[in-house]
């Protein structure tokens, strides 16, 4: 893991001061740092998670992505290592494991803590922070934290591999239960699809794939179950309980069971650092980014305009532009020149 990218050192707290503080080290986040770079500006990141990558690394790293421009293809994770060999140049400063519990001051001179005592003095800030905190939402099981402990029940797949020659049973009605149905059936030795009803919410395309899979036996879908209990020993699985709404139970020899329900998100703290919110977003000026307290900018899936698609490449734009208007907070005696990076006679950072 390269200098940029590790943990705050144990100790006393660590006091930075940057140009741009960024709350969310996600792609977004990541982006905007390298923008941060691009216009001279210095920048410091602050994630909740102990790496950075968001949901990418914490949810999906090996799932691939479609839309990203340019990649016909790329996973969550190598989203990530292509975002941190970018930004690497300019060497952005990471107070990761744990959260900015508190923002004082105003714009040209706020101050970010967080919950470790960490701070960060920054003239500007951009929140990248998603949907705030998130977890997923866990299944009323008995006995859950037991299977959960020895990775029987998992939430996120982080490795893919692990699951090879496993029987798996995947929950869920959404993208997330689909797609990775569909890529564990590659490699596990069988994968049941639990779902409370006979219709799942995908793409025509995800729908045809899984029917296909279903066709070759691949997946066997299971339908209208719900689960029920699990059966095992010291936290291995050996069997899922379904039962349909009429209490007709099935038992499922299983050695993983993968929940996709859906996340809870939060955004904490920082709904208390005094501009508007609505629900698990934050309203924003969409020709700048800003919220409604000047000097703070928000982007990504938090922030909240109208028109606004949840997609990564609109947070990479959003990046652009709250960076840009950063600049004005930032170096307030200092005009921008606008340039476009193919002008640069040598590469960002060199």
């Amino acid at each position: 893991m390269s200098e940029h990218t590790q943990n705050a050192p144990q100790g006393s707290p660590r006091k930075l001061e940057a140009d741009v503080a960024i709350v969310g080290a996600g792609p977004v986040g990541l982006f905007a740092a390298f923008q941060c770079g691009m216009l001279g500006l210095s920048c410091a990141l602050a994630d909740v998670l102990e790496v950075p990558g968001g949901q990418c690394v914490a949810l999906y790293p090996e799932k691939p992505i479609y839309d990203i421009p340019s990649r016909p293809s790329i996973t969550g994770g190598g989203l990530i290592e292509a975002l941190l060999e970018q930004v690497s140049p300019f060497n952005p400063a990471m107070l990761l494991g744990s959260r900015i519990s508190d923002v004082a001051g105003k714009a040209g001179a706020f101050t970010l803590t967080n919950e470790r005592g960490d701070s960060i003095a920054a003239k500007a800030i951009i929140v990248a922070a998603g949907a705030g905190a998130f977890g997923p939402n866990r299944p009323p099981l008995e006995g859950l934290e037991a299977y959960e402990s020895t990775g029987a029940v998992q939430y996120f797949v982080k490795k893919r591999a692990d699951f090879a020659d496993k029987t798996i049973v995947v929950a869920g009605g959404g993208d997330s239960a689909l797609d990775w149905a569909l890529s564990l059936s590659e490699i596990a030795k069988h994968v049941y699809l639990l779902h409370r009803r006979d219709r799942f919410r995908g793409a025509p395309d995800t729908l045809a794939r899984i029917e296909k899979r279903i066709s070759e036996g691949k997946i066997e879908k299971v339908v209208p179950y719900q689960l029920s209990a699990l059966q095992g020993e010291e936290g291995h699985l050996r069997q899922v309980e379904v039962k349909t709404l009429k209490g007709e139970a099935r038992l499922l020899d299983a050695d993983h069971l993968l929940p996709f329900y859906g996340l809870s998100t939060d955004l904490g703290p920082i709904a208390l650092w005094g501009f508007n919110t609505e629900r698990s977003s934050v309203p924003v000026n969409p020709a700048t980014m800003e919220t409604t307290t000047p000097g703070i900018y928000a982007i990504g899936d938090v922030a909240h305009y109208p028109g606004k698609m949840k997609l990564i490449l609109q947070g990479f734009s959003e990046a652009a532009m709250a960076t840009h208007a950063a600049y004005a907070v930032a170096r307030p005696d200092e005009a921008l020149r606008f340039e476009h990076s193919s002008n640069r006679s040598s590469r960002p950072g060199a």
